[in-house]
């Protein structure tokens, strides 16, 4: 183990880490203290990739695209298990039990394609405009959505969509190209609607244009989140003392609206400091991007930027009612192991990187 890497690191990136992920750890401490410890060893585990993936010089391995689409296809099988064998959770099949734990593919499905991604664009972005790019990066990217969609977690699907997407705006394709993706994508989003959504589903994204609309079911998840941002004020109630939190009317308060039981609690201030974190985080990312010396590095740093900067923009648009509610959670800062694990490799990638600059 070479600890002469710790002074190489990009220690701004890991203090915007390390401040979201004890905020959420207390925040989960507060209001589900049954799952703080369960996020604790999950938040050690991943310190430990961390470190073993910066001392792993893992570039070597980009020029074998056969390891790479290995991994992809061994994602694909674990999805595919999941969707036949995993027992529901509140109606969604996303959870592959192990042992007392609990394993959710499709978290590893986001980073995978970020490195598959990386990977096919690195030497692609300057003929992506090519039919043939294009369809073959679809095919990569439908594969494991279309495993995600049928659990169903249409939350994931759009992060996946999302990396996908922000991959070819970024690797020069045609503006008309984009305009004939955007008109076919358009006539998806149609047709699910009429045929892939469900009503509750339906009655979310409704409930962003009618925020008063039903506020015994379909809006009240929103509305108690905007109490109980509004009634904690610029400092909060203090720790315990949130009634929406504690009194359980705030739902999913350790996941989907962890970041309304923070502010309920700590205040506007400590809310404000938690988008303040996230920014350092992704500005910090994108000038490791920009810096980088080759373009699987740069694809690396733009697909974790667009992971993380979708991810936010819903979860904080659900907490607020600006965008529907669909399950996503804040990077670092929500409960879940998976998605973790998954955020600390990906950022032992990122470091690995800064590293060996």
């Amino acid at each position: 183990m070479n600890f002469q890497f710790l002074k190489n690191l990009d220690w701004k990136l890991n203090f915007a880490v390390l401040f979201l992920t004890t905020t959420g750890l207390l925040s989960l401490a507060s209001a589900k203290p049954e799952l703080f410890w369960k996020q604790l060893l999950f938040f050690g585990i991943g310190l430990i990739c961390v470190f073993l993936t910066v001392q792993f010089d893992w570039r070597p391995f980009i020029n074998y695209k056969t390891v790479i689409l290995g991994i992809y296809l061994f994602i694909i099988f674990l999805l595919f298990i999941t969707y036949f064998f995993a027992p529901t959770v509140r109606g969604v099949k996303g959870w592959l039990p192990i042992g007392p734990f609990q394993f959710q593919a499709s978290e590893f499905a986001k980073i995978v394609l970020i490195v598959l991604f990386a990977n096919f664009f690195k030497k692609r972005h300057i003929s992506i405009a090519r039919v043939s790019n294009l369809l073959i990066s679809f095919v990569y990217f439908a594969a494991p959505a279309f495993l995600v969609l049928i659990q169903p977690d249409l939350g994931s699907v759009l992060i996946l969509f999302s990396i996908w997407f922000g991959f070819l705006l970024v690797s020069g394709i045609k503006w008309r190209h984009l305009a004939i993706a955007l008109i076919i994508f358009s006539l998806a989003g149609i047709s699910m609607w009429f045929y892939g959504l469900h009503d509750y589903q339906k009655n979310r994204i409704l409930g962003v244009f009618l925020p008063e609309r039903d506020p015994l079911g379909a809006n009240y998840n929103v509305i108690q989140a905007k109490i109980a941002i509004g009634s904690g004020g610029f400092f909060g109630k203090g720790f315990g003392q949130g009634t929406q939190t504690q009194l359980g009317f705030l739902p999913e308060a350790g996941t989907d609206f962890i970041f309304a039981a923070i502010v309920e609690e700590f205040g506007f201030l400590v809310g404000l400091l938690i988008i303040f974190a996230f920014l350092v985080l992704a500005f910090r990312i994108i000038d490791i991007g920009l810096a980088a010396d080759n373009n699987f590095s740069r694809f690396i740093c733009l697909g974790a930027v667009i992971f993380w900067g979708v991810q936010f923009m819903l979860n904080i648009g659900s907490n607020l009612g600006l965008t529907p509610v669909i399950g996503v959670t804040f990077p670092f800062l929500s409960y879940g192991g998976s998605s973790l694990l998954t955020n600390l490799i990906l950022i032992g990638m990122i470091q690995s990187i800064v590293a060996r600059k």
